[in-house]
């Protein structure tokens, strides 16, 4: 083989973070040959600056926080968490940052590695430096996203964190200013709140965590402030500037915030600014719009996977996808022209729709699948929203002593199946995949009555859900 060689398989992929490996894993299974080309580290963004990192992180401070609500323990951890020891766990769920493991593991499954920027030079190809690769059945993109910077003069000189800063860091800063109020913010400011830091959140919204139900925003932020962070909703950032160490911010209200450093968590843009997409008629920098199988748009060979194409920016999610888009371009090698995919099927990605899960780990956690009561509204469904004081299950009470949280369930009136539910409280994110079932499945609520949730588990409010919409 030469550099200059041209090297055709059936698939190439283009990013090999988890989506990318997994789409290889559902071809390389259905005997096609696949090449996998990826410019940073094996495993993307959820192995080494995002899922895995940030988990290890907060572990830790979910687990004291949990502890000191029980009395016969809270005496034992009041002291202050070990950062150190936390962050040498954190480095060894990254792999120290090396990927090895991970090559080893698309070799291990056919798949063939190409280290190097990979670029669309046209249909059913792709440039690696000096090699060409040709696809004979599909080209995948799965090259993920990125974080977004807001345009603020100067920024660039104040060397502010992003997610992946915030995920790696190998020390606490003394003041973190943390910009935003998605996921990423709330975790991070939870993670280093409780490391020691003195967090200042500064939230252009009305709350945290706008995408869910308002409750769990609500709870978050009320928690995030009992432990000593500054939260401040309907704030803009005006100018940033760093001087001697020290940034300094400027709302748009003129109040002044000074820190160690600052985290933005302002949004993301997807990685297609300079992959070729306009060798094959596409805006570079854009997402991709796909059909149900991962197919992009107006062709009949190229897949866009993942966070890339905007329907649903999660890791499981993602691979979710992946093992659809693999079955869809397996069987299409194979003759199948899935003209028409049927929902739920094997080829269809049906639950990016109306049944995607998400948990946010902050103390309390967040969780929901499905619609919450305005997006159900707006589909134009007839629902009720149903809510319940999860103080009023004795697994709550069992689990920590002064237990918050509250769980709602979004009931379709006309077809008697859950639309969306949603819990916030300790623990809840372990309750989220029984949401998952009944939403995916269409559970009818008069079944939902024989699935007999163990007691004294937190599950039971279930229980309490299915009673307060029988008796309201």
């Amino acid at each position: 083989m030469t550099e200059t060689e041209t090297i055709a398989y059936d698939v190439v992929v283009l990013g090999a973070g988890p989506v990318g490996e997994n789409v290889a894993d559902r071809t390389r299974a259905a005997g096609l040959t696949t090449a996998v080309v990826e410019s940073e580290l094996i495993g993307g963004e959820c192995s080494y600056w995002a899922c895995m990192p940030s988990k290890a992180l907060l572990r830790p401070v979910i687990a004291r926080a949990d502890a000191r609500r029980l009395p016969g323990l809270r005496q034992a951890v009041q002291g202050p968490l070990d950062a150190a020891a936390i962050f040498a766990r954190r480095n060894w769920y990254t792999g120290d940052w090396t990927d090895d493991g991970q090559a080893d593991w698309l070799h291990g499954i056919g798949a063939d590695l190409y280290r190097g920027h990979g670029r669309l030079a046209g249909p059913r190809t792709v440039t690696v430096g000096d090699r060409t690769l040709t696809a004979r059945q599909a080209v995948v993109v799965s090259t993920g996203t990125r974080a977004v910077l807001p345009d603020l003069p100067g920024l660039a000189e104040v060397r502010p964190w992003t997610s992946r800063e915030a995920t790696s860091a190998q020390a606490v800063p003394g003041r973190l200013v943390v910009v935003g109020g998605g996921v990423v913010a709330t975790e991070m400011a939870t993670a280093f709140q409780a490391l020691g830091a003195q967090v200042t959140m500064l939230v252009r919204g009305k709350g945290l965590l706008n995408r869910m139900e308002p409750f769990a925003g609500e709870l978050v932020a009320e928690a995030l402030s009992e432990a000593g962070a500054d939260v401040r909703t309907g704030i803009s950032v005006k100018s940033v500037t760093r001087s001697d160490g020290t940034v300094l911010v400027v709302t748009g209200d003129g109040d002044r915030v000074e820190a160690d450093e600052i985290l933005f968590a302002t949004g993301r843009a997807p990685r297609t600014d300079d992959i070729g997409l306009d060798t094959v008629g596409l805006e570079p920098g854009s997402w991709l719009t796909v059909d149900d199988s991962l197919r992009v748009t107006g062709t009949d060979w190229l897949y866009g996977v993942g966070d890339v194409n905007h329907r649903a920016l999660l890791t499981h999610q993602g691979k979710y996808q992946a093992r659809i888009a693999g079955a869809a371009i397996a069987a299409r090698a194979a003759g199948n022209p899935l003209d028409r995919t049927e929902p739920w099927s094997a080829r269809a990605a049906t639950a990016d729709h109306e049944c995607v899960p998400q948990v946010v780990f902050t103390d309390p956690e967040a969780a929901a699948v499905g619609l919450s009561l305005a997006e159900a509204e707006q589909a134009g469904y007839r629902v009720r929203a149903v809510d319940v004081d999860m103080t009023s299950v004795a697994g709550a009470g069992l689990y920590a002593e002064g237990y918050k949280g509250r769980a709602r369930m979004v009931v379709d009136l006309d077809e008697e199946i859950l639309r969306g539910v949603t819990f916030a409280g300790p623990g809840v994110g372990e309750l989220i995949h029984s949401a998952t079932v009944a939403v995916a499945g269409q559970v009818p609520i008069a079944r939902l009555w024989h699935a007999v949730p163990s007691y004294p588990t937190i599950s039971e409010v279930w229980l309490r859900l299915l009673e307060a919409y029988r008796d309201n």
